[in-house]
C-alpha cells in the first residue's frame, strides 16, 4: 500500500509528498478516471517540488498545499487545481482545459503555450507571462514582468497592475487589458478602442478571478498587423 496516500475525509484523498514520490503522485492523477468519485485531491508537503499535478485529464479539484517548483500543472485539461503558496517557471504551460489559481506569486513564462482553460494569480507573474498563448484566459492581480504576451496568438490576458517593457512584442490575435501603466510597447503592439465585447470579455474574466477592479479603468492593446505581411521596404532587416 501506498503509505503517502490516504483518505483523511470522506470527501478529500491526501497525498503526503514528504512519504511518497513525485512520480506516484503524477501516475495516480493522470491514471484517474473521467468518471472517479475521488473528485478531491490534496497535495501535502510539496516543498517546492517541480512539475507537480501535470497532465491531469480527470475533472477533479486538486488543492496543492504549499509552494510549486518549475512547470507545476502544465498541459491541464480540465482539473481545478489551487496552489496556495508561489509557483516557479513555467506554471500551467500548454494547459488545454480547466483552470489554475495561485494564491501567490508566479515566476516566469506562466501560462506559456496555453491553449485554454483559465490562469488567476493573485499576486505577481515575472517575465513573459502568456508567451504564445494559444487561447488561454491569464488573469493577474499583480503586476506583470517584461516581455509578457510574446507572440500571443490568441485568448485574454488580464493585469489588474502595471507591465513591464515590450508588452505584446509581435502580437497576433489576442487581447491583452492591463489596469496600470506600460513600461513600453512590443513590436506591432498599439492600444486598441475598447469595444462593448472587450468590455463584456473582460468583465467576464474579472467576475471568475473573483475581482473587484473596474473594467471601465482597463485599456485594451493588441496587434498593428504591420507584420503579418512581407514589406519589401524592410527587406534589409531580414
Amino acid at each position: 500500500m501506498n503509505t503517502a496516500l490516504h483518505k483523511a475525509t470522506e470527501d478529500t484523498v491526501y497525498f503526503d509528498l514528504s512519504a511518497g514520490s513525485l512520480r506516484d503522485l503524477n501516475s495516480t492523477l493522470q491514471g484517474l478516471d473521467a468518471k472517479t468519485n475521488q473528485t478531491a485531491w490534496t497535495i501535502t508537503n510539496p516543498r517546492g517540488a517541480h512539475a507537480l499535478a501535470v497532465g491531469v485529464t480527470a475533472p477533479v479539484s486538486v488543492t496543492i498545499d504549499g509552494h510549486a517548483g518549475y512547470y507545476a500543472c502544465g498541459m491541464n485539461d480540465g482539473a481545478t487545481i489551487t496552489i496556495t503558496g508561489n509557483a516557479g517557471t513555467g506554471l500551467a504551460e500548454n494547459m488545454m482545459s480547466g483552470s489554475v489559481h495561485v494564491l501567490g506569486d508566479a515566476s516566469q513564462s506562466a501560462g506559456a503555450t496555453a491553449h485554454g482553460g483559465l490562469l488567476i494569480i493573485e499576486g505577481n507573474a515575472s517575465a513573459r507571462c502568456g508567451i504564445s498563448m494559444k487561447g488561454v484566459d491569464i488573469v493577474v492581480k499583480g503586476n506583470v514582468g517584461h516581455m509578457s504576451a510574446f507572440m500571443a496568438q490568441s485568448g485574454n490576458l488580464v493585469v489588474c497592475g502595471d507591465a513591464g517593457d515590450a508588452l505584446g512584442d509581435s502580437l497576433y490575435e489576442a487581447r491583452l487589458f492591463v489596469k496600470g501603466k506600460v513600461a513600453s510597447l512590443g513590436a506591432d503592439c498599439e492600444v486598441k478602442p475598447m469595444t462593448d465585447e472587450d468590455k463584456a470579455i473582460l468583465a467576464g474574466l474579472l467576475a471568475k478571478a473573483g475581482s473587484d477592479a473596474n473594467p471601465d479603468e482597463f485599456t485594451r492593446y493588441g496587434s498593428a498587423r504591420k507584420l503579418y505581411n512581407f514589406h519589401v521596404d524592410n527587406a534589409g532587416a531580414y
